[in-house]
């Protein structure tokens, strides 16, 4: 089978496509024919210099039964991956392989900072910091459908004409947004904030959090690893800070969040009520291009690519 591979270079990003056997399933593993996957900038982010599989996120069908799945997985940009049963999602009927293969890990991610960790109720005030990323648009979309009022925030005019088009209610420069946040909801802040860039806006984020706002951090475009914390505020405030990294989660706790979207957000992708944003679809073959659309950053949603 064909299969792409990814390292990190002095000069960049490498792409490499490999023959490699058809993965073996071991028990507990579904082999499935991939139809389409898409890109995650924390992979890329996450690149080193030793060759790996590339592709996090997948959708295809069960070689044995010829069932539609989607789920997380290593090694999705190639023709067979395997699928922790853990993992795996029914597709719903409405959803093309290519729009299935945009919802699992974003999904799965805003599911988690939205309503396993971040409460968000109905009514309250969203802000996504950095919003045009796959998992700032599932976070738009999924906030509006638990009924938040949802704020944006990106460095392009462009990007936020999208992003109301889209369902925001307020949209704000990344440069300027806290000082005028206060002002757009009354006085009040968010109730919970979604940082999508880094460490560069975490003062930002803090200062703009209402009475015991809730603060989650994904991610690192920028590439600040640290900030200074108003730790006074934080404690006055009662505010509380977490991240949504699953990389030291056990496969039991990643298990019980996917048993978590599958009960409670599987249902309205089933009925149509929330649908993935995809910017483009490209072929296989053209994976390096889609990752340097991804570095340039110009896209709002998620990046496909199909075999």
């Amino acid at each position: 089978m064909n299969a792409y591979y990814l390292r990190n270079t002095p000069s960049g990003l490498e792409v490499a496509l490999r023959e490699l056997p058809v993965p073996s399933p071991k028990v507990g593993e579904r082999l499935i024919r991939v139809h389409a996957a898409s890109l995650n900038r924390g992979e890329l982010l996450g690149a080193t210099s030793d060759w790996k599989p590339a592709g996090a996120e997948l959708a295809g069908e069960d070689v044995t039964t010829g069932e539609r799945w989607m789920g997380r997985c290593r090694g999705g940009f190639a023709q067979y991956a395997l699928l922790d049963d853990r993992e795996a999602l029914p597709i719903p009927s409405s959803l093309s392989f290519e729009q299935a293969a945009a919802v699992p890990l974003t999904f799965l991610v805003a599911y988690d900072m939205l309503i396993e960790q971040g409460r968000l109720r109905a009514a309250e005030w969203l802000l996504i910091v950095g919003a045009s990323s796959g998992v700032g648009v599932a976070s738009l979309r999924m906030g509006k459908l638990l009924g938040a009022q949802v704020a944006v925030t990106s460095s392009s005019e462009r990007k936020l004409d999208r992003l109301t088009s889209l369902g925001a209610d307020v949209v704000l420069p990344t440069q300027s947004f806290a000082s005028s946040l206060r002002e757009r909801t009354g006085g009040h802040g968010a109730d919970l904030i979604v940082n999508a860039v880094g460490g560069s806006q975490a003062a930002a984020c803090l200062s703009s959090l209402a009475y015991q706002g809730r603060l989650a951090i994904v991610g690192s475009v920028d590439g600040v690893l640290s900030a200074q914390l108003d730790l006074g505020s934080v404690h006055e405030q009662r505010l509380q800070i977490f991240g949504v990294s699953n990389r030291l989660r056990s496969a039991t706790a990643k298990a019980e969040t996917v048993a978590g979207f599958r009960r409670d957000v599987l249902p309205v992708l089933l009925d149509g009520r929330l649908t993935p944003v995809i910017d483009q679809v490209f072929p296989m073959s053209e994976l390096a291009e889609a990752i340097a659309v991804m570095q340039r950053g110009q896209h709002v949603g998620k990046l496909v690519v199909r075999w």
